[in-house]
C-alpha cells in the first residue's frame, strides 16, 4: 500500500466516523470508519518505515571499460 491509498483510507474513515450520520442494520459505520483509519495509519507507518529505505538504495557501479576496437581489411 502506497502513501495515496493509506492517506485515502485515512481521510475516508473520517468521513465515516464523523461527517456521516446513518444507521444500516447490524452494521456500525462508526467502527468501521475507525477501522478504515487504523488500517490507513498502519499502512503509512508500513510505507515510511518497512518500504521506505528500499526504495532509495542506490547500486553505484563502476563503468565498464572501454575498448577500442579497429577493423583491417587486407588486399
Amino acid at each position: 500500500m502506497g502513501i495515496g491509498a493509506s492517506i485515502f483510507l485515512i481521510v475516508l474513515g473520517a468521513i465515516f466516523t464523523f461527517a456521516l450520520d446513518f444507521e444500516v442494520a447490524g452494521v456500525d459505520i462508526d467502527v468501521i470508519g475507525w477501522i478504515f483509519m487504523i488500517g490507513g495509519a498502519l499502512g503509512l507507518l508500513f510505507t515510511a518505515f518497512i518500504w521506505g529505505p528500499r526504495n532509495r538504495a542506490r547500486i553505484v557501479s563502476e563503468p565498464a571499460e572501454y575498448r577500442r576496437v579497429e577493423e583491417r581489411t587486407e588486399i
